[in-house]
């Protein structure tokens, strides 16, 4: 079989990528190894899809090479997709901070990609293996389980390692070798941390499934503020998944439990105004009663708030408002939802996506060193990678 275009990898980037290219007129093959197409986009956002974020931009993007994702997030923006989500009349919503998400399902999102796809005339082939790729006189030439194929232009969409359950590998890793690219190392990202120190640990798993709204969490300089969860295993929670991208092993992170209030005045005043209240009743108003009563029996002594002297409350206040601690680790590609590092973009055209050490070879999506932070970022650098690809592929 010849064509023009073979993208590997039918996630939200091959998917874009193949539709774009086939409306140029091009005759795209999509082959990908999995029974289902897009099996990450149907379970992001707890299987609403969180599409993409109204305040996308560059500096919400981690990589060696940050001026990267400029080009192709200026030339497809999220106004981009958001105008095709909405003449599809797929309705959703902004949750927070931006954050669009499907109302119904996330498969209202595949079920675009894939009609766009159809219109455009896309070949997809499910269920296929790539056993080899090659060179050949005019681009590539793939040995599959269906068959040999050649074409003029290879795009490779496989993603990272991130969830092996729904069919993540380092296939794209191998090819980017294969044809002289360099991979940077590659670590889980936007993934919960795990305790071993057996009192918090203790604590965590007393706590599993408390979510604390509004926490400001910090790390190697970065500082989010958003929710985090208690798990069996440790925390999560979108500030936690945030920050562990910046995280490395030893590292300790610092958490606000309470960011919106100046703690120590508030214990004080509060001292004043109702001496007789005792702190894990005074906590259980901010936090729920079950964890008040752990951090005030793993942290302090419960006792009216008269008997407490003002350096007491001082430390209280101190202690939640920067909770310090060193996490055991990550739960790894398990449950993380990106893999950071990669092909290095150094070797890539930024505008294009086409290699620079093998012409007509694409790289693009989560295979390439470029991360978003949580909340529709990383798919809406899928959608713009893929479009910029298409526009040469």
């Amino acid at each position: 079989m010849q064509t023009d275009v073979v993208v590997i990898g039918a996630g939200a980037a091959g998917l874009m990528c193949a539709f774009t290219a086939a409306a140029r007129g091009r005759r795209v093959l999509l082959i990908d190894h999995a029974n289902k197409a897009g099996k990450k986009i149907l379970m992001s956002g707890g299987g609403r899809c969180n599409f993409t974020n109204l305040y996308t931009e560059p500096a919400n993007f981690l990589s060696g090479n940050p001026h990267f994702c400029k080009s192709a997030l200026a030339r497809y923006t999220q106004w981009d997709f958001i105008e095709m989500v909405s003449r599809h009349g797929v309705p959703y919503h902004e949750k927070k901070l931006g954050q669009l998400f499907c109302d119904n399902k996330a498969s209202d999102i595949l079920g675009m990609l894939l009609d766009e796809c159809e219109q455009a005339g896309v070949d997809l082939r499910l269920e296929t293996v790539v056993q080899t790729i090659d060179n050949a006189d005019d681009g590539y030439q793939l040995l599959t389980d269906a068959g040999q194929v050649t074409c003029q232009s290879l795009v490779i969409a496989t993603g990272g390692l991130s969830i092996p359950t729904l069919g993540a590998s380092g296939f794209g890793y191998q090819v980017a070798r294969q044809f002289g690219h360099t991979v940077l190392p590659t670590r889980a990202g936007l993934v919960p941390f795990t305790i071993t120190e057996p009192q918090l640990k203790s604590m965590c798993e007393a706590l599993s499934g408390t979510s604390v709204e509004d926490c400001l969490v910090s790390c190697n300089g970065q500082s989010f503020r958003e929710n985090i969860l208690f798990t069996h295993r440790g925390l999560s929670g979108p500030a936690i998944l945030q920050v562990s991208s910046y995280w490395e092993p030893g590292d300790a992170i610092e958490i606000n439990l309470l960011p919106h209030l100046n703690l120590s005045e508030w214990l004080d005043e509060q001292r004043r105004e109702r001496p007789n209240t005792e702190l894990k009743t005074l906590l259980g108003e901010l936090f729920t009663r079950k964890m008040a009563g752990l951090l005030a029996e793993h942290w302090f002594v419960s006792k009216p708030l008269k008997q407490h002297s003002a350096n007491e409350l001082i430390e209280i206040g101190e202690q939640l408002g920067c909770w310090r601690l060193v996490p055991a680790g990550t739960e790894g590609y398990r449950t993380a939802e990106v893999t950071l590092g990669g092909v290095d973009t150094k070797e890539v055209s930024s505008k294009t996506m086409e290699s620079q050490k093998s012409p007509g070879l694409y790289f693009v999506g989560e295979v390439l060193d470029v991360t978003g932070h949580l909340g529709g970022f990383n798919f809406q650098w899928a959608w713009a990678s893929g479009y910029a690809a298409a526009q040469y592929a």
